[in-house]
């Protein structure tokens, strides 16, 4: 199967592109983004890799140049380092990624990528004989580390970096403050926030989901583009990250600590057969 047939895209406006992989039909499938710029083209995450995204964005026409211009530089950011969003990074010439999560990235370490994809959520294989417990997030060394306050510039755009854990430990938001349009990942999408990963922290998505709120309040988002689901708005992401903070009580707590160490114990074991393979 072609890059051309894996990939599907929706023109959004104002230089964004929304991609998807067609035939990974699951609640994990992330969103992918393409964000052009008049000097730079930024990708916010990457799918799972099963074919190559650089390719899909050339042979769709994607990347093409202005008139008269060369090709811009193309980088992709990684809001996290989940599998789903970091698979296909190893396509990618130029990778950034928050520095609390590159030492994963870099060693390939599917248990942080918390690795969970079965054959059935693949409808249409990449290529004969391919099978999901072959898979696996190879190592990719960042050619950016991200923190806090950093600005992507694209040219006429800039995508502001905001370290927002609690899904995972170096989940990030990028803001484009001109446009008030918030990439999100998966720190906040419309669906029910998964605090239970190894690396996840209540005590930081409470934090996290407070900073949502006061964007919000201070009318700096308009649009949330997430990493899954639908986009919405900003009456709908106050109500989501305030329903968060309303649920993180001591019982939510207790359930999320045993989920956590089920998670744990099902990832260290599906990754140590990945290994023995």
């Amino acid at each position: 199967m072609s890059a051309l047939e894996w990939f599907a895209h929706k023109p959004l406006g104002g230089g964004i592109f929304w991609i998807q992989e067609r035939f990974y039909e699951s609640g994990n499938r992330a969103n992918i983004w393409l964000v052009r710029g008049s000097q730079r083209d930024v990708v916010i995450d990457a799918g799972l890799g099963l074919r190559s995204l650089p390719d899909y964005l050339r042979d769709s026409g994607l990347l093409a140049p202005a008139e008269g211009a060369g090709p811009r530089p193309l980088l992709a950011v990684a809001t996290h380092v989940h599998f789903d969003h970091s698979g296909g990074l190893q396509h990618f010439e130029e990778v950034a990624v928050h520095s609390a999560e590159a030492a994963a990235l870099l060693r390939g370490d599917n248990y942080e990528a918390v690795t969970w994809l079965s054959d059935r959520e693949v409808a249409r294989p990449p290529q004969p004989g391919w099978s999901a417990r072959q898979f696996r997030v190879p190592p990719v060394r960042p050619s950016r580390l991200l923190q806090e306050g950093d600005v992507i510039s694209l040219g006429d755009r800039q995508l502001t970096v905001m370290h927002m854990p609690g899904h995972s430990r170096g989940s990030i938001c990028l803001h484009d403050k001109d446009r008030k349009i918030l990439f999100s990942g998966d720190v906040v999408y419309d669906g029910s926030m998964i605090d239970w990963l190894p690396y996840s922290r209540i005590s930081d998505y409470v934090a996290s989901c407070q900073r949502l709120m006061e964007l919000v309040d201070r009318g700096l988002v308009e649009k949330v583009l997430p990493g899954h689901f639908n986009i919405f708005g900003a009456e709908r992401l106050y109500r989501l990250a305030s329903n968060y903070i309303s649920q993180a009580g001591v019982c939510h707590k207790i359930s999320t600590c045993a989920m956590r160490s089920i998670a744990s114990i099902a990832l260290r074991i599906t990754n140590s057969r990945i290994t023995s393979q």
